[in-house]
């Protein structure tokens, strides 16, 4: 046990030294004006070929909309281009510019001298080690990081009703999202869970519903039917959510999928959801289920001044 703990903690000290002295601690990299995401980013590109941002957010293990941003500011800035795909011309795919050649090329150039006038410090026999070495453990990284998050719909089981520690985790994944990407607080996550433990107190009336997406008996994610709140015979969507790591992979599909068989079934002349209008991907999962934007202004209910939206899907 003790050579084993020598052993990791030696990995750990010499990895980090490598942040250091790679310059993965500054707010540019490899002598660009570019983060180290971006210059990852041209990079991957460069090697593999035209890729997707969906492509490319599994390859960097980031956040879908983090990716979005990033991708949509070099397409601005000339790095890169969309091209339809020749399979799909719906699908977008993002090749380099001839100036991101220009700069990848500047980025090889300069890791390139880093890493040669690294290796001629050591020994030939050590030169093969290492680089046999850090390809090894660069993959069982991958490896490991691969079989600790939802990388498919499959992964997922959608289950119905209340499931004990449902209130706090629904409103741990609004919280904490929102917050991050658009920076509302605590009103906002007040709401989520005084208006979910009012709903959740009303499970047991027909015309009200919960789904839960659950990955190894953790819920990661949620949609509700609330078919008494409104009136008139119509049912508001509420606290759809989705993890960070189940994102961009079915599992909101399945999710709306099932909501809207039981609007279907319970024969609810309309489904009101309120949303704003910075949720694009949210909005596209909405509008394949046949909702339609009917009222848009602005407002501040949650907690920030938004353009708040209301979407309506008429029965069938």
């Amino acid at each position: 046990m003790r050579s084993e703990s020598l052993m990791v903690e030696n990995i750990r000290v010499a990895s980090r030294q490598m942040v250091r002295e790679l310059g993965f601690m500054n707010h540019t990299l490899a002598a660009t004006q570019y983060s180290p995401s971006v210059v990852h980013t041209l990079l991957e590109i460069e090697a593999r070929g035209l890729m997707t941002a969906a492509q490319l957010v599994q390859i960097l293990g980031l956040e879908k909309s983090s990716v979005s941003r990033m991708l949509s500011k070099l397409v601005n800035i000339g790095e890169l281009e969309e091209q339809p795909s020749t399979e799909d011309a719906r699908i977008k795919q993002l090749g380099l510019t001839a100036k991101g050649e220009e700069t990848v090329r500047k980025i090889n150039e300069f890791s390139n001298e880093r890493v040669m006038g690294a290796l001629k410090k050591l020994d030939p026999i050590w030169q093969q080690a290492v680089s046999q070495g850090l390809s090894a453990y660069a993959a069982a990284l991958k490896a490991c990081r691969e079989n600790s998050v939802v990388d498919s719909s499959t992964s997922c089981e959608i289950v119905k009703g209340y499931r004990a520690g449902m209130i706090g985790r629904i409103t741990e994944m609004h919280g904490s999202y929102y917050a991050r990407e658009h920076q509302f607080g605590y009103v906002f996550e007040s709401k989520v869970a005084a208006g979910l433990a009012e709903f959740s107190g009303r499970l047991e009336r027909p015309c009200n519903e919960i789904w839960l997406a659950i990955q190894n008996d953790r819920i990661v994610g949620s949609v509700a039917i609330d078919g008494q709140d409104l009136g008139n015979n119509e049912a508001h969507l509420r606290w759809f959510i989705l993890d960070d790591g189940c994102r961009g992979n079915g599992v909101g599909k399945k999710l709306i999928s099932a909501a809207m068989k039981f609007c279907d079934e319970k024969e609810f002349s309309a489904v009101q959801l309120w949303t704003f209008n910075k949720l694009t991907a949210a909005r596209r999962l909405y509008e394949s289920f046949g909702f339609e934007l009917t009222k848009e202004w602005q407002g501040d209910q949650w907690g920030s001044r938004v353009t708040e939206q209301q979407f309506t899907r008429l029965a069938r």
